[in-house]
C-alpha cells in the first residue's frame, strides 16, 4: 500500500465525488482543503491529513485514515476516511426550500387587478418564520418590524 495518494483519486475513491473529473475541477476551484490551505488535484495526501470539502453549501470535514487509489464499496468507505463533519452543517442539507408557484393558463393574458390582489394575498399568507430573528438588512428590504417578528 502507498505511503501517500494524489488528492484527485483519493476523494474519488472515497465516494466524495462521482467522477474523478468531478474532485480535479473541485480542486482546481479551490473548493478543497487539505489542512486549511487550498490544493491542487496532484497533492500528494497521506495518513492523518484533514480535508474540507465544499459541496454547494456544505463545508464536509474528512480526516484520512487509510490510503486507497481505486473507488470502494460505500460500506468500505469508513475504513479510509473518517466524516468529522458538525452536524450543524448537515442540518443544511435538511434545509426546507420554499418554492411557490402560481400557475395560470396559456393565454389568459395578464393578470386583472382582482387577480394581481389574490396572487398578494396568497403569497402573504405564507409563514416565512424560521424559529429565529430575521437578519435587519432582509426586514429592512420586506419592511418587517420588529413586532411583526416577534
Amino acid at each position: 500500500m502507498a505511503d501517500v495518494v494524489r488528492l484527485d483519486k483519493y476523494l474519488w475513491a472515497i465516494r466524495v465525488f462521482k467522477t474523478r473529473s468531478e474532485a480535479t475541477e473541485a480542486c482546481k476551484g479551490n473548493k478543497v482543503k487539505v489542512g486549511g490551505v487550498a490544493a491542487k488535484p496532484s497533492k500528494m495526501i497521506s495518513r492523518g491529513d484533514t480535508l474540507e470539502i465544499r459541496k454547494g453549501s456544505v463545508l464536509y470535514t474528512y480526516k484520512v485514515i487509510g490510503l486507497i487509489e481505486n473507488r470502494v464499496g460505500a460500506k468500505l468507505v469508513p475504513d479510509y476516511a473518517e466524516n468529522l463533519t458538525p452536524q450543524s452543517e448537515l442540518d443544511k442539507l435538511k434545509a426546507p426550500v420554499e418554492t411557490f408557484f402560481l400557475k395560470r393558463d396559456r393565454g389568459t393574458g395578464r393578470p386583472t387587478k382582482k387577480d394581481r390582489r389574490e396572487m398578494d394575498e396568497a403569497i402573504g399568507s405564507i409563514s416565512f418564520d424560521a424559529g429565529e430573528d430575521i437578519p435587519d438588512d432582509i426586514a429592512f428590504r420586506f419592511g418587517i418590524t420588529d413586532d411583526d417578528n416577534l
